[in-house]
C-alpha cells in the first residue's frame, strides 16, 4: 500500500547528559519536552518547514497542547532514540512521539503536541492549515 505523502516521520539520537539529571541520575522530566522539540525540528526539516520557514510564509505556529506520558526514567548517558511522526495537517499539526532506549528498543515514553497556524499580522488562528503547509506535504486540494 503506498505512502501519502504527508505521512512523514524521522527519529535522532539524545544522549542524557548530566546537567539534565538529578542526584540519582535520573532526567528530570521537564527535560523531555526539549528532547521532543529536538525531533519535532528534524521532522520539520525533512519538508523544509520548520520555525525560520513558518515565519517567512506568515505564520506562527504555537503548541497549544502537549502530552507525556512516562514509562521507564531516561538516565545520565543513555542513549535514546526519539521518533517524531506527523498523524494530522489538516486543521493542524498534530505530531506524536515515543521515545526508546537506543540499545534495548524498549520504549520509555509516549507522547503527542498540537500546534495551530497563526497569522502572523493579524494575529488570528486558523481554522483550517494555510496553503503553504499542503504544499510542503504534497497534498492537492
Amino acid at each position: 500500500m503506498p505512502t501519502e505523502p504527508w505521512m512523514i516521520s524521522h527519529s535522532i539520537e539524545v544522549e542524557i547528559p548530566f546537567h539534565d539529571v538529578d542526584m540519582m541520575a535520573v532526567a528530570w522530566h521537564g527535560h523531555y519536552v526539549r528532547y521532543i522539540e529536538l525531533a519535532r525540528c528534524a521532522l520539520l526539516e525533512t519538508i523544509d518547514y520548520n520555525y525560520p520557514q513558518m515565519e517567512a510564509s506568515g505564520y506562527h505556529w504555537p503548541i497549544i497542547d502537549l502530552r507525556l506520558k512516562y514509562m521507564a526514567p531516561l538516565r545520565f548517558g543513555q542513549k535514546v532514540r526519539v521518533e517524531a511522526r506527523l498523524c494530522e495537517y489538516q486543521n493542524r499539526l498534530k505530531i506524536e512521539y515515543q521515545l526508546f532506549d537506543a540499545k534495548s528498543g524498549v520504549r520509555t515514553s509516549k507522547g503527542y503536541s498540537i500546534q495551530v497556524a497563526v497569522n502572523k499580522d493579524s494575529g488570528e488562528m486558523c481554522l483550517a492549515s494555510p496553503r503553504v503547509l499542503l504544499d510542503k506535504l504534497g497534498v492537492a486540494e
